[in-house]
């Protein structure tokens, strides 16, 4: 016992130096008046629900002192109040100890089934406990999806004045959320909450229950506490009154007599559909609430769940909506992770949505607007250019009449609905392309695909325990677009340029017969992008060889696209990327590399490549929660002000050009030394080193260094006239692979072929209708 709590106090201790140290004390800024449309006329609070409980346990310690560091300094602590057997009050995120602490390792004889408003609940409850003994119990993430390493800890169960000592001044939120559950056991949490309130600042006190704070009001009425009615369920019966909530909503002038606020779940502002849309519009309830005198409080706000895909998992999106939409604003959010509420009111509300520039960090498109439409389409890039991009990408391939088409693959497996085509017999085995068949893009003619193919959303998820799908309703939404119709497109547009992905040069001049490259510097030639008034033009590729040739052709600027993950580049690596290219894309994870979702530390890989004078675009960033390490708070915009302040990139190429431009025109970005907590980036490595050393997540195996041979590609072959491909009719087997293929590329036997088609057509069905 003594081991775990030494160790406790050791690594409290630790995460308040190791952090005050990194982002030294600075108060929420107030940028001049805003036009707040709360109820005071100031700004939203922000409520840390348990302390910072989308990562630590919640009302653990380090959760309380990691939310008042790294949140707004005036962030609200949220003690959900539970009672002991000896009638010591204490900050548990549940009812049932069983969900949020160890209890059952130590009492695996607790367990006990109550009443608790009618019914019948099992687990293990504070009440058949005395603070004694709970002194081996232990808090844990009571939410399984996020990371358990914290739990082993031994963060101890807190007392509400331990807690209160803990937040040291800032304001105290008590939730009473079951006070007829106590009573019923001879346990009083009126007398404690009024006698506490004799020797203890609490600012604001809620409970769900209308009885509890009738009666304590009147021991308020001289106190500047605030008494908050906090909303459940809208079919949810309120126990003292018998009746359900949303009856009680509709009776804001009962509820005045009693509370000076409302605390409701967001989808009482916001309904949500059941395919998980926003409603066409918000109800009236804030304004309703304001027209009566009440503030009124939004909760739920969690970062790590699928929230509105309107929102295109953006949750800073999602709270801007609730407080910067022209109509209303709440008086504050309850939330898991205070970061991101803190970063709404403080840096991203109230901004002039017109300005556009096209300074660092350069906004660069990953097919289009790829996370909120399929991968290339007419609607990712218009939505692209709508959101604020500075480049859009087009990735070429080419079909097999020879037209050149923006594909983010060459396997129209992969962005399409081939399978469920009547072109799913056109399946190949091409090992110089990958290890797995495909139907590819020179199998098709360009009519085949416009005519036949709807597109596919992309839907990356880097861990298999999250279904995480993307913007449903237009998941085969769009048109694909040609080469020549991209950049008419663009031509217009408020861009600073465009780029044109080019892989797989040397397979398609000579399977194929068809330079790519050439292809390419004709299209861009015929529609204008040659001339000096053109937009900038940028070819990437991962192939030097490719920008080789453009470099000897073209004066277009050349990005080389690194795909191997690595810790740095060699010298001569480095001279040699210097001889054809301008910028280099690396992924994350050779900037900021991880294990099991926590960061290890930062290369120098982009320090190594601007020094040689080369961009640096970093690749790719997404806005999904399982995207990000969780120094990054499952929040984009940590995530991307860490690689611009922190790793200083150059460029980000993202599925999501709206939350990289709204980043951009953040109202904090030249605060200098005034820049608030939440807006600095983040101390790399520094959660890793707060967990106990039992607990370490794997050790990452070492990286390789970028090497000569790595980035050195024999020149391109010549172009010769192949063979076309002949494209078998509509279910008559299989199509012909591309002349000249050699032996060990050839189409798959039939049997074989056709299992690989039912495969296919059962994943198609699942993924289209």
């Amino acid at each position: 016992m003594v081991i775990r709590r030494s160790f406790w106090r050791a690594a409290s201790s630790l995460l308040v130096l190791f952090f005050l140290l990194r982002w030294s004390a600075v108060g929420a800024q107030k940028l001049g008046a805003s036009p707040w449309q709360t109820l005071s006329g100031d700004a939203p609070v922000v409520i840390a629900n348990g302390g910072f409980s989308g990562l630590f346990p919640g009302s653990s310690l380090d959760a309380f002192s990691f939310a008042l560091i790294a949140s707004s300094t005036d962030t609200i602590s949220w003690c959900d109040v539970r009672l002991t057997k000896d009638s010591i009050a204490v900050c548990l995120p549940n009812l049932k100890l069983d969900n949020c602490t160890d209890i059952a390792y130590n009492y695996p004889q607790g367990k006990k089934d109550y009443l608790v408003n009618g019914a019948l609940t099992q687990g293990w409850f504070s009440v058949d406990y005395t603070m004694k003994d709970l002194e081996n119990v232990t808090l844990t993430q009571g939410i399984y999806s996020r990371t358990f390493r914290f739990d082993f800890n031994s963060y101890p169960i807190l007392s509400v004045e331990q807690v209160q000592k803990q937040v040291d001044g800032s304001p105290l939120w008590l939730n009473v959320q079951n006070d007829i559950f106590y009573s019923q056991l001879n346990l009083s949490m009126r007398s404690y909450i009024l006698s506490l309130s004799k020797s203890v600042i609490v600012n604001y006190i809620s409970s769900p229950e209308v009885d509890f704070l009738r009666s304590i009001v009147a021991g308020f009425q001289k106190s500047k506490t605030k008494l908050v009615f906090r909303f459940l369920g809208e079919d949810i019966t309120e126990p003292s009154t018998n009746q359900t909530y949303g009856t009680l909503l509709k009776n804001l002038t009962f509820i005045k007599t009693f509370a000076t606020g409302i605390l409701v779940p967001k989808n009482y502002i916001w309904p949500v559909t059941a395919d998980l849309y926003l409603e066409s519009q918000a109800t009236s309830i804030v304004s309703d609430a304001h027209k009566e005198g009440l503030e009124i409080y939004a909760g739920d706000f969690v970062n790590d769940i699928v929230i509105p895909y309107n929102y295109s998992y953006d949750p800073l999106a999602e709270c801007i909506s609730f407080i910067d939409n022209g109509e209303f604003s709440v008086d504050g959010f309850l939330t898991d992770f205070p970061v991101t509420p803190s970063e709404a009111i403080g840096c991203f509300s109230h901004l002039n949505k017109s300005s556009l520039d096209h300074e660092k960090p350069v906004i660069l498109s990953h097919n289009g607007a790829s996370g909120d439409y399929p991968d290339c389409t007419d609607l990712a890039y218009s939505k692209a250019v709508t959101d604020g991009a500075d480049i859009i990408d087009c990735p070429v391939q080419v079909t097999q009449d020879g037209v050149l088409i923006c594909m983010s693959s060459i396997n129209l497996m992969d962005d399409t609905n081939v399978v469920q085509s009547i072109f799913r017999s056109r399946i190949s085995n091409i090992p110089e392309l990958q290890s797995t068949p495909g139907i590819f893009t020179f199998n098709l003619t360009l009519e085949e695909i416009q005519k036949n193919l709807k597109p596919s959303i992309s839907n990356p998820n880097p861990d298999v325990n999250f279904k995480i799908v993307r913007n449903p309703r237009y998941k085969t939404a769009g048109n694909f677009m040609t080469l020549s119709d991209f950049l008419s497109f663009a031509k217009d547009k408020a861009l600073s340029g465009i780029l044109i992905n080019i892989e797989n040069a040397a397979f398609l001049i000579e399977k194929v017969g068809i330079s790519v490259i050439d292809d390419v510097i004709s299209a861009l030639n015929d529609t204008g992008y040659n001339k000096p008034s053109a937009l900038e033009v940028t070819i990437q590729s991962s192939d030097s060889s490719v920008l080789v040739k453009m470099k000897q052709q073209t004066k277009y600027r050349l990005m080389y696209r690194i795909d191997e993950t690595i810790r740095d580049a060699a010298a001569s690596s480095i001279a040699d990327i210097k001889k054809f290219a301008d910028s280099v894309a690396v992924n994350k994870e050779s900037i900021y590399p991880d294990t099991s979702y926590f960061i290890v530390n930062e290369t120098n890989i982009v320090n190594s490549l601007q020094n040689a004078g080369l961009q640096v675009f970093v690749y790719v960033l997404r806005n999904e929660f399982p995207s990000q390490p969780v120094d990054f708070f499952t929040d984009p915009y940590v995530e991307i002000n860490t690689y611009v302040q922190g790793a200083s990139v150059d460029g980000i190429i993202t599925d999501y050009p709206a939350s990289a431009r709204a980043y951009k025109r953040n109202s904090c970005r030249n605060l200098g030394n005034n820049m608030p907590n939440y807006m600095k980036p983040v101390q790399v490595g520094g959660l890793k080193q707060l967990v106990v050393a039992s607990a370490q997540p794997p050790v990452l195996s070492p990286m390789p260094l970028l090497e000569d041979s790595d980035v050195v590609e024999p020149p391109l072959p010549s172009v010769s006239p192949v063979n076309p491909s002949t494209p078998t009719p509509p279910n008559q087997g299989n199509a012909s692979a591309p002349a000249n293929q050699h032996s060990n590329s050839s189409i798959l036997s039939p049997v074989s072929s056709m299992m690989i088609i039912s495969v296919l057509v059962i994943i198609g069905s699942l993924l289209f209708f």
